[in-house]
């Protein structure tokens, strides 16, 4: 049975929008300005490699199915990026772009989506960014793991990784390292 992996650049303060600067964010590419280091490199490299399957909500799959089909250079990781399955939560793409992808609706039939991915896959199933999808997931208690990339700003606004006005998270740290100028959190639900 598979898990479920969150992976996400995070400032200190929560945001999670935009950190590569593609989706008009006024501090969009807020990771560049920092240096990530070789273990962050190693972190990123170790999940797509874990990983089985990839799901994705709609603007990060946007973003992606339009960046990583036509990278050249990226070696093993864009050959497995774009040859994995992608699941994509949305209700209004109807024919994805980017092969492998298949689209869920999710809503109220998220939990058994979800349910059903961790059961058809052995490995992991990496969800980056999607931070709309990532908040129903961490509020329904699918989550079973967070990377989280700490960098070191605070943003001011922006969309987070907690929603204002969740429910109380309780996770269990098990792992942290600094890389360059960053943190690295690995957190695991808990129970």
């Amino acid at each position: 049975m598979g898990k479920l992996v969150v992976t996400e650049f995070i400032s200190l303060d929560g945001v999670i929008e935009d950190p590569g600067g593609a989706e008009q964010y006024r501090h969009g590419g807020w990771t560049f300005k920092y240096d990530q280091g070789d273990e962050g490199g190693k972190l990123k490299f170790g999940e797509l490699m874990a990983a089985d399957a990839q799901l994705l909500g709609r603007v990060t799959y946007d973003g992606f199915a339009k960046a990583w089909p036509t990278m050249e250079g990226t070696g093993e990781f864009g050959e497995k990026m774009n040859a994995m399955p992608k699941f994509v939560v949305s209700t209004t793409l109807a024919e994805p772009t980017w092969n492998n992808t298949t689209v869920l609706k999710g809503g109220s039939d998220l939990v058994q989506e979800v349910d059903a991915l961790k059961q058809q896959f052995a490995g992991d199933i990496l969800v980056a960014g999607s931070a709309k999808l990532v908040q129903s997931l961490l509020a329904e208690d699918l989550v079973d793991e967070l990377h989280l990339m700490v960098f070191p700003i605070a943003l001011g606004g922006g969309k987070r990784l907690f929603a204002d006005g969740a429910e109380a998270t309780s996770l269990k740290l098990t792992e942290t390292k600094q890389s360059g100028a960053v943190a690295i959190l690995i957190l695991q639900r808990e129970g």
